[in-house]
Order: C-alpha cells, then sequence, then structure tokens
C-alpha cells in the first residue's frame, strides 16, 4: 500500500467512526427530548401514547382548584383558543397563579387530564416563554406586545 492511499483509507476508517459515534448520541438523545406543545396542538392529537411533553400557555382564571390531601393541585392551561386540565402532585412555585404563563413538563393520562411532573411559572411580570408568546399569537389572542417591549 502505498502512502496516498493509508492516508485514504485513515480518513475514511476516522469518517466513519465519527458517523457511528454521532448516530449514537443522536439516538440515545432522543429519546430525552421533550417537545413543547400548546393546548390546541395537544387537543387536535398531535401527542401519542405515554409521550413525555411540556404544556405552555396561561392558567386558566377560575380554573384552580386545591385537593384535600394539600399536595394535588388541578387546574387548566389555556391559549385562549384551547383548556388543557392538569393535574400536578407537589409543591407549585411561588408566581404560580391564575393568568399567569406557566410551563408544565409531564404527560397526557388515559383520562384526558395532563399530568403534570413539574411546573415552571414565569419569573417576573414581563417574562413570557417564546413558545407560549408564539402559541398565543398563533391563536390571535396575543396581548404582551407592550408589555415585552417595556421589559428591553
Amino acid at each position: 500500500m502505498t502512502r496516498k492511499q493509508k492516508r485514504l483509507t485513515i480518513v475514511v476508517v476516522g469518517l466513519l467512526l465519527l458517523g457511528a459515534a454521532a448516530a449514537l448520541v443522536l439516538t440515545a438523545l432522543k429519546d430525552n427530548l421533550v417537545y413543547f406543545r400548546s393546548p390546541s396542538d395537544i387537543l387536535a392529537g398531535s401527542i401519542s401514547g405515554n409521550r413525555n411533553v411540556r404544556l405552555g400557555g396561561l392558567v386558566e382564571e377560575g380554573s384552580v382548584m386545591r385537593q384535600s390531601d394539600g399536595v394535588t393541585v388541578l387546574f387548566a392551561v389555556t391559549d385562549l383558543s384551547n383548556s388543557v386540565p392538569v393535574r400536578y402532585e407537589g409543591i407549585l412555585p411561588d408566581l404560580f397563579r391564575e393568568g399567569q404563563g406557566v410551563i408544565t413538563r409531564g404527560s397526557m393520562g388515559p383520562d384526558g387530564v395532563f399530568v403534570a411532573d413539574e411546573v415552571l411559572a414565569k419569573h417576573d411580570e414581563t417574562y413570557m416563554p417564546p413558545e407560549v408568546a408564539e402559541a398565543l399569537k398563533k391563536s390571535g389572542e396575543w396581548r404582551g406586545d407592550d408589555a415585552a417591549a417595556k421589559g428591553d
């Protein structure tokens, strides 16, 4: 084998190893990806099975109900077009309240209620997660342009 052929063989083997490593990383990450969905997306059936997703929107006014066990909270997340009922067991963030932006992580239960593992509330008066803002803009109910401009 000439030097040129040895070099070409090394380059080809290196590229194959790099491709195999990239394929393994992408396969491992595929199971850990959590996609964002709005209530309208979820009601349209865009998730299947026990897939973990992030549900974002606003906490619907008058929907927060605390159960007698002191840990379970039922509420609805809305994008001002549709609402999805959510059940969460745990301590809610201090900033969680009706009418505020929220992102929950979990999956749809068999009863049609979103079972949340985690609830994140916005951290100040002008912040809204970009995904939630986009969903509200799509629904035609976006009211945050003035608030966002004040925060910049």
